[in-house]
């Protein structure tokens, strides 16, 4: 949307020539150094997203433009106090064990008054008098409610403003502003929290503090929830399939409006590992069509499976030296598994459906997240090199049982860029 106007200026006051880039960008990973040096460039400008790339290690001379959006942090911690008790102990209890049983309403009957979901502290009908509960004098509770704080890149400095408002207890403006202003009721005016509250902004390196990604996210230990600052759902989603059993809200700065996220954690496990079963079983296939074990040259019967490696060739989605690794792991592995390089930009079932059919599975470098999102709309099992490594029995599944665990209630992880994980180290190993 900028790039013409940017373009403009720098050729208007230098005597630079700019080339304006069309490929999608759908993140800090679709950086794309490769196709700037095809076409000559000097020196590659990419705005909006972090370093996930490091200069150090793109082939062009490369400048990050950060950008951050300013957003009415006011309103922002306001709407989290008048909806957050300060209180651990109230917290659990206002907000999520009556959700708990507000969800036991049968199907199709009507809510009534109520008995609506909510995510307001008090009652409705609760309204500050200013006798009993003055705004500023609440007593400090001793056990607050513990919250982690993430978001996007972009607003990742109004985070560390909204951990500062919410650690410390809360005064009211002498001229009030936000949520808290506008009473429905002349001077009753719904109760906001006082106090401060244990909040923290975890981190996964080598992202920010706070930031999290599509496909990276943090583990959170010991918190009653989690508070995302953004629109949309797609890197919220990264952290609450992370986090399975950490209640999820989001603001969003541009509607500003604070609501309950949920996900199908239990239907997005099951997909997923029926596709980890599924490519298991061609492997059995491959194993009944090899030559005996003694021969020097294994066979492979012309019409036996093999599964296709897919190098992501957008920006830096995919990774060579990862090939690398995830090709090595499947001729190593057990049943020695036979497979074809495949380069492409884009996935879509469109395009996958073209390849012959003896092609049991794909495997994709791209990102973790067109196999968990769109994978059921595949015909083949289209697996992330997490999923390709639980398939030849290299690292533990999802789906086992841990001790004192039920089967399929294990965590998938969301650690595709996170530092020391197998699949970071193998961007520069070539080796898992």
């Amino acid at each position: 949307m900028f790039a013409c106007t940017i373009a403009d200026i720098i050729e208007r006051f230098t005597d630079a020539l700019t080339v304006i880039m069309g490929d999608v960008t759908y993140g800090a990973c679709c950086i794309d150094d490769f196709t700037a040096v095809a076409l000559g460039c000097d020196m590659l400008i990419h705005y909006g997203h972090s370093c996930l790339v490091p200069m150090d290690q793109t082939t062009i001379k490369t400048l990050y433009v950060f950008v951050e959006i300013a957003i009415d942090s006011n309103h922002l911690a306001q709407t989290i106090r008048l909806n957050f008790p300060d209180d651990r102990e109230t917290f659990r209890e206002t907000l999520l064990d009556s959700e708990q049983q507000a969800s036991l309403i049968p199907a199709g009957e009507r809510i009534g008054q109520g008995r609506h979901l909510r995510i307001e502290g008090p009652d409705a009908s609760a309204v500050d008098d200013e006798s009993q509960n003055p705004v500023g004098t609440a007593e400090q509770p001793s056990n607050p409610p513990r919250l982690a704080l993430v978001s996007t890149i972009q607003f990742v400095a109004a985070l560390q403003r909204l951990k500062e408002d919410l650690t410390t207890s809360y005064v009211a403006p002498s001229t009030p502003d936000g949520p808290y202003s506008n009473g429905a009721h002349g001077d009753q005016r719904p109760r906001i929290w006082t106090g401060a509250y244990d909040a923290t902004i975890p981190r996964s390196k080598p992202l920010s503090p706070g930031e999290i990604l599509g496909c990276t996210a943090p583990q959170l230990a010991d918190v009653d929830a989690l508070i995302y600052l953004g629109d949309g759902r797609f890197h919220l989603e990264s952290i609450m399939i992370a986090n399975p059993d950490v209640p999820a809200f989001r603001y969003d700065p541009y509607s500003k409006k604070l609501t309950r996220e949920r996900y199908a954690h239990q239907e997005m496990r099951s997909i997923r590992d029926d596709a980890v079963q599924t490519a298991r079983k061609s492997i059995d296939i491959i194993a009944h069509s090899q030559s005996p074990a003694g021969e020097l040259t294994p066979r492979i019967d012309e019409e036996s499976p093999v599964w296709g490696v897919i190098l992501g060739t957008l920006g830096r989605q995919g990774s060579f030296k990862q090939l690398q690794a995830i090709t090595s792991q499947l001729r190593s592995s057990r049943t020695s598994i036979p497979y074809v390089p495949i380069l492409l930009s884009e996935l879509s079932p469109a395009k996958l459906a073209l390849f012959n059919p003896h092609i049991a599975t794909f495997v994709q470098t791209s990102c973790p997240r067109l196999s968990i999102d769109w994978g059921y709309a595949f015909d083949r099992p289209l697996l992330t090199p997490y999923e390709t490594a639980v398939a030849v029995d290299k690292a533990i599944g999802w789906m086992s049982k841990g001790e004192g665990e039920s089967e399929g209630s294990g965590v998938y992880p969301m650690d595709f860029y996170a530092a020391g994980t197998p699949w970071a180290t193998s961007r520069t190993t070539a080796t898992y």
